[in-house]
Order: structure tokens, then sequence, then C-alpha cells
């Protein structure tokens, strides 16, 4: 382990500019050290086993069934058996922390992707659906060691949840199967 104090004055051991550092008796230059990090990286191949879960909000569910073809798009392509994809269907977003809990209790899932739209209005109901839908899910993911990737889009208007829908902006739902796919292969690694 190389710790601050362990640095050798340039000046002493500075060779055609490359800075070299004391780490246990050994030379070395900090590129062989950054060389010598370790990475994890999520890999998007061999999904055939994954059991993936989705749990959509269904208001807005002109909007938010793009967003679940998205995902489903994007999960088949990358592997993962229809047969392995539930699919669960409640009112709207504030019901998706206790579904996506209940999912998560059964162990049935190696992830679960939360699809939905909150359109703010002219009340604060928008705030409180938002916030407290993605406090609950953050809660599920920490205390079921879990992958909860949340794909609720919060907008601040109609045309902002058409764009990332599968427009302009791409479809979230998608990137959200994405994530799951990634974050499963980066958990197993740990």
């Amino acid at each position: 382990m190389m710790v601050e104090k362990d640095f050798v004055s340039k000046d002493k051991f500075d060779i055609i500019g490359k800075q070299f550092f004391y780490h246990e008796s050994l030379m070395t230059t900090f590129t062989e050290q950054k060389n010598a990090v370790t990475h994890i990286d999520g890999a998007l191949h061999e999904n055939a086993n994954l059991r993936i879960g989705i749990a959509v909000g269904r208001f807005n569910g002109f909007l938010v069934e793009s967003l679940v073809e998205g995902a489903l798009d994007a999960l088949l392509r990358h592997g993962v058996l229809g047969e392995n994809i539930t699919v669960v269907r409640v009112p709207g977003a504030f019901e998706l922390p206790l579904t996506t809990k209940r999912m998560a209790v059964t162990g049935n899932y190696d992830a679960i992707v939360v699809l939905g739209a909150i359109i703010r209005g002219a009340t604060p109901h928008f705030d409180i659906v938002a916030s407290e839908s993605a406090k609950g899910l953050s809660h599920v993911a920490l205390h079921h060691d879990i992958p909860v990737i949340n794909g609720i889009l919060t907008t601040e208007n109609i045309e902002q949840t058409i764009e990332r829908a599968g427009t302009k902006a791409g479809n979230k739902g998608y990137e959200a199967a994405m994530t799951a796919i990634e974050m499963v292969s980066v958990l197993k690694a740990l």
C-alpha cells in the first residue's frame, strides 16, 4: 500500500521526467502503479439465466408502455430468456416501492427494473410522489441487496416524457434494463 510519506523527493529520483515512488522497497513509476489498479466492470453478455422483474406504474400508461417495450427489447436482445422476465403492473408510481419490495423478498429475481412516468402538474403532488417513490426504491435495493433500477420518468411536461419514451432522448426503459444487466454482473464480480 502506498502512503503519502513514502514519496521520494523528485530532485533525487527524477529520471527523464518520470516520477518514482517508494513502494515496499521497489521503485515503480506512477504509470505502473496506475496500471496495477483493479477495475470491475459489468458485462452485457451471458444473460440467459438472468431473472428480471419489471414493476410498472400504469398511470400515464400510454407513455409508460413504450418504456416497457424498450426494456423488453433490451433484455431479449441481450440474451435474457422471455420465460425469465416477469412484468408486474400497479396503479401508479406511489405503489411501486411496496411492489418492488414484495418482488425482492421472493428471491425470484436477480434485478428489478421499475418503470413509470410522473409528470408535473399544478399541485405539489408531483414532488411528493417523485421523492417518495425514489426513496422507497432505494430502500428496497439497499435492504434486500438487489439491483433496483429506477426508470421512473419525472418530467415537467408531456413533451419531455414523450422524448424519453422512445423519441429524441432515446428510450429510458431500454437504458434501465441495460443498467440492470450490468449491475447484476458487477455485483456478482464483487
